[in-house]
């Protein structure tokens, strides 16, 4: 029995080590994959702030017509395609995200920032009934369709720290820009647009220096804006201070956005000007702007110069302009010489100021000659090559033996695309008709299936007859462009 019984006992020492070797390999290998996956997570992470930072960038705001009715992974190709390394996704809403469009330019190598406004708003479906209390005054009413929201006004405030803290919590946005957090506006005295002059503006300007607001209506007043400089100057520095504290409250306030996403990047904004030697004193005295404190207050990962609608509206506005605004982006170096700076341009607002690629590209090698980091535009299709350049198609992958996805520089209008008359088989010789047996339509791509594509060599199709989406575009009046005579791609 004691024989039986140590036998017994050995066999059972023996079990338990086998099972706490196999124990400490499994968990040996489980962490071994944890800290592989750990790894080319932060890689990707890696990729996508340099991907958010660097290059090429574009503005999207995916409630334009042109982005309706196809896929998101039509539309992150075709921003891929274009070159693209970033987007700047305009959120009007902050709860009308699409979170799938987020995922298609990530799986694509596209970061994507969140760019919201800071000093109003073009919808208050989604804001709690207080916010007329929120509102800016301006020196005469102005119904533009845009409701300005005061920064002086502490529910605002809070409201919209809580609305980006959500945005970035329940989105992986890559950054958080707040663009246009400024008082309005250019001229804006002696056009009456001009603000906050409000109650909440004047309660705060007496809290701090106890003093009345200037004045800018009455000008035998003491007050009037011109008569007491002293007053003036307190004015502009409290306005100034106003902006700064408004953004670094959001970004870096208690339950602010760097509180719930450590890991996400900011950029700051503020506009630049060509309007003479004292654009720069200008901007800071009428608008409440300058960039060296905003980012002094703020510590962003990057700040972008927006260009001026005085500047945008010009007609004939040389690609080049911007070195016209080498005093905002040297006081900006002069402070913070290592910060990432960027340049946004309008490229299609109005019909007389769209611009085309050639345009574009002038703009964009400019840029980084002078040392900005990025560009980026408003908005990819407002863009001239939209209205002008010819479809084409710049890649083929197949999804299985039979079909092939077709990707082309724009959309596509589904109307112009046919089983017969559009794809041809080069046999060498010349070109037949492909028998297509299926064919789909969404936005860029053009899905064809058919038994002639199954082939392991290179395939020659060409393609014909195939039309853009002039309806879709914010412009109308443009004809449809066609693919050109001779446009092909390699299926392989």
């Amino acid at each position: 029995m004691k024989v039986k019984s140590v036998i017994v006992s050995v066999l059972s020492i023996m079990l338990v080590f086998a099972c706490l070797q196999t124990s400490v390999s499994d968990a040996l290998a489980i962490s071994h994959e944890s800290k592989s996956n750990e790894g080319d997570e932060n890689d990707s992470k890696k990729e996508m702030r340099e991907a958010a930072l660097n290059g090429k960038s574009i503005q999207i705001d995916p409630g334009f017509a042109y982005y309706q009715g196809r896929s998101v992974e039509s539309i992150a190709d075709e921003i891929k395609l274009a070159g693209y390394k970033a987007v700047h996704y305009f959120v009007v809403n902050e709860n009308n995200v699409n979170g799938d469009l987020i995922d298609a330019f990530h799986e694509r190598g596209i970061a994507v920032w969140a760019l919201v406004l800071g000093n109003g708003t073009y919808s208050t479906e989604r804001f709690p009934k207080e916010w007329p209390d929120w509102q800016m005054e301006l020196l005469q009413p102005l119904n533009d369709g845009y409701i300005r929201l005061s920064p002086h006004s502490e529910g605002y405030k809070a409201w919209k720290k809580q609305a980006l803290a959500n945005l970035v919590t329940e989105y992986p946005f890559d950054g958080i820009e707040i663009a246009e957090p400024y008082f309005p506006e250019w001229n804006g005295i002696e056009r009456g647009v001009y603000g906050d002059v409000g109650p909440l503006a004047q309660q705060a300007f007496y809290d701090k220096y106890h003093q009345d607001i200037p004045d800018f209506v009455n000008e035998d007043s003491e007050n009037y804006y011109l008569n007491n400089q002293s007053l003036y100057k307190k004015w502009i520095h409290f306005r100034v201070e106003t902006v700064n504290h408004f953004l670094d409250e959001i970004i870096n306030g208690e339950n602010g956005v760097r509180s719930v996403r450590p890991d996400i990047l900011v950029g700051t904004w503020s506009l630049a000007i060509d309007a003479g030697k004292d654009s720069l004193k200008r901007l800071k005295e009428l608008q409440g702007l300058d960039a060296a404190s905003m980012v002094d207050k703020v510590n962003p990962d990057i700040h972008f110069f927006q260009t001026h609608w005085p500047d945008w509206m010009r007609d004939q506005l040389p690609a080049d302009y911007f070195l016209k605004y080498e005093p905002f982006v040297e006081q900006l170096r002069k402070k913070h010489p290592k910060l990432p700076i960027g340049i946004q341009a309008d490229i299609g607002s109005f019909q007389y100021m769209i611009k085309g690629k050639e345009w574009l590209e002038t703009f964009s090698n400019t840029a980084f000659s002078e040392g900005y980091a990025t560009w980026t535009a408003y908005e990819y299709h407002l863009g001239g090559y939209i209205y002008h350049e010819k479809p084409v198609p710049l890649k083929a992958e197949k999804a299985d033996d039979t079909e092939v996805m077709i990707s082309f520089n724009k959309r596509i209008d589904p109307a112009s695309v046919s089983l017969t008359e559009s794809f041809f088989l080069d046999n060498g010789e010349s070109s037949v008709p492909l028998e297509i047996t299926d064919l789909k339509v969404d936005g860029n791509h053009v899905f064809i299936s058919s038994p002639q594509l199954d082939s392991k060599e290179p395939i020659k199709v060409y393609v014909k007859g195939m039309k853009d989406t002039p309806e879709l575009w914010l412009f109308k009046g443009y004809p449809a462009n066609e693919t050109p005579d001779g446009s092909y791609v390699w299926i392989k």
